[in-house]
């Protein structure tokens, strides 16, 4: 079992507005974001919420996610990671870290992710475009209590960086792999404007 975890959690300063939930298409940015999660082959969806936790919530009423509340959001992304990947079932084969602001994901690049995986006979996958590392991450449970206990200081790239040779770069011509809603620009470049 493949699970997806969503970190949407944060307080989105920069943007100034709960980027998660700004309109995109016929629902919001994490509401897109997790039905392309949900249209994947990936076996099930937990978002991590913090501020604004009933209203990001309620914006997914009537989706197969389950909701898991980060009290430490202000700590950072590394808190809700934590807060996912502890919800997940033990016996979950690995994890799929799926930023709740990057509404380029597709499920085609998330079952593309999950076959390499299985194949690849690597613990860490990263898409990488042009040459540079993205979003999202897939990361055998095999390293749940190291996320759990480590990398305070540099969330989850300290994982990537302490266990190179476990890492497997799968090449993508996606460049929405290197792309999320920070601000009211990445907004609106999202939105096509």
């Amino acid at each position: 079992m493949i699970a997806a975890v969503v970190p949407a959690a944060g307080e989105s300063r920069r943007m100034g507005t709960p980027k998660q939930l700004l309109p995109f298409g016929a629902t919001t940015v994490l509401g897109h974001v997790v039905d392309q999660l949900l249209a994947s082959a990936v076996d099930e969806v937990s978002v991590v919420v913090g501020h604004e936790k009933d209203r990001v919530a309620r914006s997914l009423a009537g989706r197969a996610v389950r909701i898991v509340v980060n009290e430490d959001y202000r700590a950072g992304m590394l808190s809700s990671i934590r807060s996912g990947v502890r919800a997940v079932a033990e016996s979950c084969e690995a994890v799929l870290v799926a930023l709740g602001d990057q509404p380029a994901i597709t499920p085609g690049l998330v079952d593309r992710m999950l076959e390499s995986f299985r194949t690849c006979g690597k613990g860490i996958l990263v898409p990488v475009c042009g040459g540079k590392r993205g979003h999202p991450l897939l990361v055998s449970m095999r390293y749940r209590d190291e996320i759990l206990a480590c990398y305070d200081d540099v969330g989850l790239r300290g994982l990537l960086e302490a266990h190179p040779d476990d890492v497997f770069e799968l090449g993508v011509s996606t460049p929405g792999v290197l792309l999320d809603v920070d601000d009211p620009e990445d907004y609106r470049r999202e939105l096509g404007e």
